[in-house]
């Protein structure tokens, strides 16, 4: 008897375990355009509400669910940014910590992405005061901001249009001033031109910019088609490495998608990604939303989702499929760095 139930006794603990180190999609029951930050042992998390910018604090993107949350801003009422608040951003730049957003006042084309600021070492405390308005000289049609540094110049990616009709998103670049100020006009970088990207839709897209980094050479992956569609999918976008990133003669677009609708595994539309390391920095991982089921279009449906990626011999990000939905997967590396 006493065997019998030390044997127990080891068979659920070893079930816990095996708990503890795994996890299951999706992350949250919704959530459009997932995005994390990692600073200091834990992952600032944010995705599209649509009324506000919130924030999920945790040690892993696995305990979503169960992690601390908190609303760190909700635009008054009757402005240009009140309504419509889409894929915000978290980072920290140069001592604090900044939230990007899109918004407009309720019509799609006055949306243009703004930017809040908290100096307080922990962004889930602290005041967030809202900073501005980002935007280049053109100050056209803008959504889906994305920061990063490639040496040692701050840069900006968006989607925008090129003039005031809802017809075609392209991908835009710019240097930054400060986190809070585009420096210089705006350089495009990719337009739908592929069937891929634009699936005999009127209105053809690229969105969702994200910089990807691997061994010192500069990637940007974006979202293409619309998100109406169940075409919706990944592209991606490779720098030469030669000159400057606002060259858009230094940049090759990669002809096929590279992550996509997986109708075997009930996942479609997958995308507007983004990139974060586990916390041992030993592993890459993409964080994406999708639909479980055809036809769910750009609702309320879609769901943050994360896997482990790995990288070919010459330098591409292998995605592989979108994962079934409750496959159980090991969590992301967790020792320190």
């Amino acid at each position: 008897m006493k065997k019998t139930l030390t044997l127990l006794l080891t068979m659920a603990a070893g079930i816990l375990h095996a708990q503890e180190n795994t996890f299951t999609n999706p992350l949250l029951p919704s959530g459009a355009d997932p995005f994390s930050f990692y600073k200091d042992g834990y992952y600032y998390y944010t995705h599209t509400t649509a009324s506000s910018v919130d924030l999920w604090k945790t040690r892993s993107l696995a305990d979503l669910k169960t992690a601390e949350h908190k609303t760190i801003y909700r635009p008054p009422s009757g402005t240009p940014f009140s309504k419509h608040l889409w894929a915000p951003e978290i980072h920290f730049l140069q001592g604090k910590w900044y939230a990007y957003f899109a918004a407009d006042s309720g019509k799609n084309e006055g949306h243009r992405m703004y930017v809040l600021e908290n100096a307080s070492a922990d962004p889930m405390s602290g005041e967030w005061t809202f900073k501005g308005r980002v935007a280049d000289p053109s100050d056209k049609w803008a959504i889906d901001g994305n920061l990063f540094e490639y040496k040692k110049q701050l840069y900006m990616i968006w989607s925008g249009w090129a003039g005031d009709k809802d017809e075609r998103q392209s991908i835009y670049i710019a240097k930054m001033k400060n986190p809070w100020t585009i420096e210089g006009k705006r350089i495009m970088l990719s337009t739908p031109e592929h069937e891929w990207e634009k699936s005999g839709q009127k209105v053809v897209v690229n969105e969702g910019p994200q910089a990807l980094m691997h061994e010192g050479k500069l990637m940007i992956v974006y979202s293409a088609s619309g998100c109406w569609t169940d075409h919706y999918a990944l592209g991606l976008l490779r720098f030469s490495g030669k000159g400057s990133p606002m060259d858009s003669a230094a940049w090759t677009k990669h002809p096929e998608p590279i992550f996509k609708t997986n109708t075997a595994n009930k996942v479609f539309a997958p995308g507007h990604n983004s990139f974060f390391q586990s916390p041992d920095g030993k592993e890459d991982w993409i964080l994406y939303h999708a639909n479980n089921a055809p036809g769910l279009g750009c609702g309320g449906k879609r769901s943050p989702r994360m896997q482990r990626f790995s990288w070919s011999k010459d330098g591409m990000p292998v995605f592989g499929e979108p994962v079934v939905e409750g496959a159980v997967l090991a969590r992301p590396g967790e020792s320190t760095k």
